[in-house]
Formats: C-alpha cells, sequence, structure tokens
C-alpha cells in the first residue's frame, strides 16, 4: 500500500494490485518487452520480444487463453542462433563427423546383436542439425510439459481466486485468469529457451533418458554430429570411435524402448502424477504486493526461478521423483552395461565413457531437463549403481535374464535391489545357477506374472522376495500388463 495505514482486506489493496498489474503489462506500456526479456532471462530478437509483448498484453485480458507453445518453438530457435559459432573449420570438423557416424551405424548394430537380445529398429538413427532436432522434439516436450505447466496455472489460479477478499474479488475479477495466463505465456517462452540450450548440448535422441524424437522413420534414434563434434574435443580420440561409441549408445537406447513398449507411457505418467499435486504458495503475494517494485525487473525473475511460490514437496510428489529416478536409473545403467559391453573392442571406449560420467556428474541433458521442469535432482551414484547392477546380472545369469526383466514393469529392479543387487539375484533364484537356468525362471515367472497368479515379482513362490517393493511402484496399485496401471522418477 502508498502508506502505513492497516488495510482491512488481509493485506492486499485493490488500487495497489490493480497498479502493480497495469503497471507490468498494462497499455500505459511502462514495461517494455526488452524488460520483459530480461525478466525472464531469456535472449530475444526484435520482433520476439514485440510477439512476447503482444502475448502478455492478451493475458492481460483476463480471458483465458491456451498456452502458445509456438513461442516456445521460437524461444528455442532464438536461442540457438544466438549460440551459433560456426566457422569453415567448425564446418569441415562437423562434416567429417556426419560421414563418421553414418559409417559406424553399420558396426554399432552388429556390435549390439552380440550382446543383447534386444532387436534392432525398423529405421536407422538420423543425423540432425540442432534446429532439426527442436523441430522433430518439439511435440515430446509439450507432451512433458503440458500437465506441469497447465497445473502450475490452474494451481495459481484456484490460490489466487481463494486467497482473494470478497471485496477485492468484485474488483477485480479478472485478476486470477491474468494470473493464469500471464503464467502460462512466461512458462512457455521458458521451456523455449531451456530446449534451446539443450540443443546446443546433446549428442543423440535419447540423451535425456526417454525418446524425443518423433515422425516417421524416429525409432531409430537420432545423432547430433555438431554435438558430438564438441564432445570429442575434449577427448584424445579420433572422431571415427568416437562417433562409433555414441552410435552403440543410442542404437541400445532405441532398441530398450522400441522392446519395452510399455516404458515411454509409463514415464510420461509419472510426470503428471507430480503435475497433479502441484500447489502455490499464495500467501507469499502480500509480500510481493508490499515489496515489489516493476522498475526492479530482476526482483520478477527472482521469483520466477527461484520457487518462491510453490510449498515443499508433497508425499506424492515425492513418490513420483523416487518412480522417475529410479526408471531413469535403471534405463541409463542399462544402456551403459550394453554399451560396455559391446564396445569391448573400441580402443579408448573407457575414456570415452569416463567423459559421459563426467558429463552427467556436473549437469548433462537429462539432469538439466528434469532438474527444470519438476526440480528432480539426478543422482550420479544411483545411475553407476544401476550400470553395475545390469552388468552383474549379465555376468551372473546372461544377457537374456537382463533384458527380460524389460517385459513388464513389475519385474524391474526396485531402488533396493539397485543399491543392493544381491536381493535382485535372490529374487530371481540365482544363488548357484547357470544362466540358462536364471533365465527358465524369469520365463516362468513372466508368465505366472501374466496369467495373474501373483501380482508381484517377489510372490514368486521359489523366486523369493524381492526384497522392497519397485520404485515405479511404491505410489500404489496395480499395473495392468501394458503398464496402464495405476503404479509405475523422474520429472522435463
Amino acid at each position: 500500500m502508498s502508506d502505513n495505514q492497516p488495510n482491512p482486506n488481509n493485506g492486499f489493496d485493490p488500487e495497489d494490485l490493480q497498479r502493480l498489474m497495469r503497471e507490468m503489462f498494462g497499455a500505459d506500456g511502462s514495461i517494455t518487452p526488452e524488460e520483459i526479456a530480461k525478466a525472464t532471462g531469456i535472449p530475444l530478437s526484435t520482433a520476439q520480444l514485440n510477439h512476447a509483448m503482444m502475448a502478455f498484453q492478451r493475458a492481460m485480458s483476463g480471458e483465458q487463453v491456451e498456452i502458445n507453445w509456438d513461442n516456445t518453438r521460437e524461444v528455442a530457435l532464438q536461442t540457438i542462433r544466438e549460440s551459433d559459432k560456426r566457422d569453415a573449420d567448425s564446418a569441415q570438423l562437423i562434416s567429417g563427423m556426419e560421414n563418421a557416424s553414418q559409417a559406424a551405424i553399420t558396426l554399432a548394430t552388429l556390435w549390439l546383436d552380440e550382446v543383447t537380445t534386444m532387436g534392432t529398429t525398423a529405421d536407422a538413427p538420423r543425423l540432425l542439425t540442432r534446429e532439426q532436432w527442436v523441430e522433430q522434439s518439439l511435440s515430446t516436450w509439450i507432451e512433458l510439459a503440458k500437465p506441469v505447466a497447465e497445473s502450475m496455472a490452474d494451481a495459481l489460479e484456484s490460490g489466487m481466486r481463494e486467497q482473494l477478499p470478497e471485496e477485492i474479488a468484485e474488483n477485480l475479477p479478472q485478476l486470477a485468469g491474468v494470473t493464469r495466463n500471464i503464467g502460462g505465456a512466461l512458462f512457455a517462452m521458458q521451456l523455449g529457451s531451456a530446449v534451446g540450450q539443450l540443443a546446443c548440448q546433446v549428442v543423440s535422441g535419447g540423451d535425456i533418458g526417454i525418446p524425443l524424437i518423433t515422425g516417421e522413420g524416429h525409432s531409430g534414434g537420432a545423432l547430433l554430429p555438431e554435438n558430438m563434434t564438441l564432445f570429442a574435443n575434449d577427448l584424445d580420440q579420433s572422431p571415427q570411435d568416437v562417433a562409433l561409441y555414441l552410435t552403440v549408445r543410442e542404437l541400445a537406447h532405441a532398441r530398450l524402448f522400441k522392446h519395452a513398449k510399455w516404458l515411454r507411457t509409463d514415464f510420461i505418467r509419472a510426470i503428471t502424477d507430480y503435475a497433479r499435486e502441484i500447489e502455490f504458495n499464495i500467501t507469499m503475494l502480500d509480500a510481493v504486493n508490499d515489496s515489489f517494485d516493476p522498475s526492479q525487473q530482476e526482483q520478477l525473475q527472482e521469483m520466477i526461478s527461484s520457487g518462491a511460490l510453490i510449498p515443499p514437496k508433497t508425499a506424492a510428489q515425492e513418490a513420483a521423483h523416487e518412480r522417475l529416478e529410479t526408471t531413469l536409473a535403471l534405463i541409463e545403467g542399462w544402456v551403459d552395461a550394453v554399451t560396455a559391453k559391446a564396445t569391448e573392442k573400441l580402443p579408448g571406449a573407457e575414456s570415452i565413457a569416463e567423459m559421459v560420467r563426467r558429463r552427467r556428474a556436473t549437469g548433462g541433458p537429462a539432469e538439466k531437463t528434469f532438474g527444470t521442469l519438476i526440480g528432480l535432482e539426478l543422482r550420479p551414484q544411483k545411475l553407476r549403481e544401476a550400470a553395475k547392477m545390469w552388468q552383474l546380472l549379465a555376468e551372473r545369469g546372461g544377457d537374456k535374464a537382463r533384458d527380460e526383466l524389460w517385459s513388464h514393469p513389475d519385474l524391474l529392479p526396485t531402488a533396493e535391489e539397485i543399491e543392493h543387487p544381491a536381493k535382485l539375484l535372490e529374487r530371481l533364484g540365482h544363488a548357484g545357477q547357470r544362466p540358462e537356468e536364471l533365465s527358465d525362471d524369469i520365463d516362468i515367472a513372466l508368465e505366472r506374472l501374466l496369467a495373474g497368479e501373483f501380482d508381484r515379482p517377489g510372490d514368486a513362490g521359489d523366486a523369493g522376495d524381492a526384497g522392497g517393493s519397485n520404485g515405479a511402484c511404491d505410489s500404489g496399485g496395480e499395473r495392468d500388463g501394458d503398464g496402464e496401471g495405476g503404479s509405475t522418477p523422474t520429472a522435463p
């Protein structure tokens, strides 16, 4: 308020709120497009800034508007253009990496055939530019982000309506809708900035943990030669060896998702489960009303990025995080283990693998994606433990035993079994068995599971105790055979 007199409306003053919204995005235009870009921390061209300003002014109408995902695309592409530093020398290196990647596909396929029972995909990996990666992955980004964005907007609007005193609600009937619309517009632009930054880093279609590329012929995944070239610059390895290693990884990832058809849907559902629980601490708006200075746009950026209006995670969100983290660890661990076995003949494979691990530890694409999207922090230690677990299972039970656990979500190792692989081996009845005997036991367990004879892996009679529930099932509920049930780490 403009003075220190007590406000009978629980700290809210209609005139102050009207002034704040009008000064931020109203017709008087005191906030310029450039200041919007500064507030959100997103570099935009003049045309995009004007487009953003129009979007915010439209949001001020109070009428509910759909999130304009075209803004996401435009911001992502602009981010790429801003970071483009290609010259003649780098173009030649990129061309060489393209040739090396194309040549690597046949050998990578043969090597994988020797170490996994999962069949090859119908398509070969696509070679994409950064811009093509954005265009061909955008629908997946929207699929991942939409439930989060809509839940955030719904929670903010609902909380605003509940919190406003009746007198203010009568004076500002459109305030909640305005808040919802502005929040959606900011989310779309910030997602675009994140996608654009990732486009300059990812080396393959599966680099964040799940397949992103869509469209005809997408099943083989994708490779980005420009980013592969940058990745190779930090290694004392030939471009051909780097290309072969990364191609093996991408093809292994593609085979996994072809085999476990339920996996992608299951993963996205966990993000939706997390988003469903999003709430906002609307009482923080009291402090915002008292202290926010529209001339200091850094305050708005800090409010948006710090999560000051978001309360601690609920129990359901914690469960969704655990499920997603466990699933990502199982995916990345399996790909690591299979790639390591397939590239045993490749000179320098361990050095390249170490670079992949170091990249994760310092915040790789997957870590940045799910950290931005839903605040999930992936623990490198858990990824390493998962890789060791898959490797141990293959050594003790064979490739078939390792791969068949992906036949159904309820057969997957639990978070506890990742940490203590002996519990997994005990559950599978592996003590002293030969590989072919272990595979037979898994076949029998899967048949009984699909026949409905027991609900969880730990109920499989002689198969032993599962040693705890799967992180994918911690939130409760049984799954159907197609993975459509209510139970399933993260979240991007």
